[in-house]
């Protein structure tokens, strides 16, 4: 009999055209050799144009995937992308505090295109439910400020933004800096165990892409799956999604998918 993956879970939104949510999910971590699962908690009507539609999934019926899935399935790491709602988000902050596994949690509240994934006081809810029980933090510069409540524009500010996020729970946070002032190199700041580290990438990729963030927390949830730390599954992941953004292609009118397909060469 061949030896079973590592199982991990994907709690996130749909995307019909396969760039995000737990449609890309699931792409990234059976590249990277886990077994994709997935519980959806939005419904979106969205293409490579954009996000027109949002239709969130009630408290109970996420509750209940989770609650049907858990019992059977036993994953070895766990991430989330939108969660949509306040109500939803504490009922996945209810799972993650009885969790054994690590989660890595992506707060997507605005798409780059469209509708806002997310309603109500949401950010507050994550800082109820989610982040003491967060193993990694994904937060860009927008979702880092908006927890932080304070300007995300530096480097500098990238900093004391993950310091400040930290303090909220997360044990460690990841914050993707993307085009911070006076940084050319797609600095993104990591801390994790009290050690603050600078990543810039490999190589910067210019255009217009969709789906690069989800793409990034599955690879590193299903990482650490594997059995990497948070520094290297970090590493490994940016180094994977550089390449995988480089080698993207046209399926639609507008944004790039992330190459889902593209090979993992450097193996947890």
């Amino acid at each position: 009999m061949t030896q079973s993956p590592p199982v991990v879970l994907t709690v996130a939104g749909s995307d019909p055209s396969g760039g995000a949510g737990i449609q890309g999910d699931l792409k990234t971590i059976q590249r990277h050799g886990g077994y994709g699962t997935a519980v959806p908690t939005l419904i979106t009507v969205q293409n490579t144009l954009g996000v027109e539609r949002v239709e969130h999934l009630s408290p109970d019926l996420v509750r209940a995937q989770l609650a049907n899935l858990l019992a059977d399935l036993t994953p070895r790491a766990a991430k989330t992308g939108a969660l949509g709602s306040r109500a939803v988000v504490h009922v996945v902050g209810s799972f993650m505090a009885e969790s054994a596994f690590p989660w890595v949690v992506d707060p997507v509240w605005l798409p780059s295109r469209g509708q806002p994934l997310a309603h109500g006081d949401v950010v507050d809810a994550y800082k109820e439910a989610i982040l003491p029980f967060a193993a990694l933090l994904t937060p860009n510069v927008q979702e880092a400020a908006l927890l932080c409540e304070q300007p995300v524009r530096s480097v500098i500010e990238a900093r004391e933004a993950a310091l400040a996020i930290a303090a909220l729970g997360a044990k460690a946070v990841l914050l993707k800096g993307g085009h911070l002032e006076g940084d050319e190199r797609g600095t993104d700041v990591l801390l994790c165990d009290g050690v603050m580290s600078e990543l810039p990438a490999d190589q910067v990729v210019k255009g217009r892409f969709h789906g690069t963030g989800c793409a990034l927390s599955a690879a590193i949830a299903t990482r650490l799956a594997l059995g990497d730390d948070i520094p290297v599954a970090v590493k490994a992941a940016k180094t994977w999604l550089t390449a995988a953004l480089r080698e993207a292609f046209v399926v639609g009118q507008d944004a790039l998918p992330v190459n889902h397909l593209f090979e993992v060469r450097n193996k947890p």
